[in-house]
């Protein structure tokens, strides 16, 4: 008896193709050292496609409920930041801590995407991040979002701060190696939800 063998055309599924990382700061500084930090975790990543965006390219009017009444819908960009998040297979973020919350930047986006879908980090695992040039890190600010995120659909899965940013990263990676050790872990929790 002679075999038949088929041969058919093989179609990738969607745990074959690359996942897709968002990376940024909550920050709109054009040296922002949140920035570096998320660009860096992000690296460390293995076989993702890491879109790192500047929150500088998303600019929208200051929130405010008159405002709102206002416009006929939530600015573009707050739109194309939500559409970031929803096609992201996982969130690299890092905040930067202003006076012990949200950068006003972020807190404005955040805002926004709000009242197009109030669930808008649609359970996307994500490494939260924070460093300040402070021995705390940006701990005040990781705590707030660390409450205040699931209430949205965050899926945290990982948690990082590094303190005294400029006294522990250089040339775009951190220097010491116990707290680089520590977002390994971190990364590679991340790394595991995806």
């Amino acid at each position: 008896m002679e075999n038949k063998f088929i041969i058919s055309k093989f179609v990738p599924s969607k745990t074959n193709r690359m996942k897709k990382i968002l990376a940024f700061a909550g920050s709109n500084s054009s040296t922002s050292i949140n920035k570096q930090l998320a660009k860096y975790a992000s690296s460390l990543l293995k076989d993702v496609d890491v879109n790192l965006i500047d929150l500088n390219d998303f600019k929208a009017p200051l929130f405010g409920v008159d405002l709102e009444s206002e416009l006929d819908e939530a600015p573009e960009s707050a739109h194309r930041l939500l559409n970031l998040i929803k096609e992201s297979d996982g969130i690299v973020l890092s905040l930067a801590e202003h006076n012990g919350v949200y950068a006003t930047v972020f807190k404005n986006l955040f805002d926004w995407m709000t009242r197009i879908e109030g669930n808008f980090l649609f359970k996307k695992p994500m490494l939260l991040m924070a460093t300040s040039p402070g021995a705390r890190g940006g701990q005040t600010v990781l705590t707030i979002a660390e409450a205040r995120f699931p209430w949205h659909d965050g899926n945290i899965v990982a948690t990082y701060s590094l303190p005294s940013f400029d006294a522990n990263f250089e040339n775009g990676k951190i220097t010491n190696e116990e707290l680089n050790k520590e977002l390994l872990e971190q990364v590679e929790k991340l790394q595991k939800a995806l």
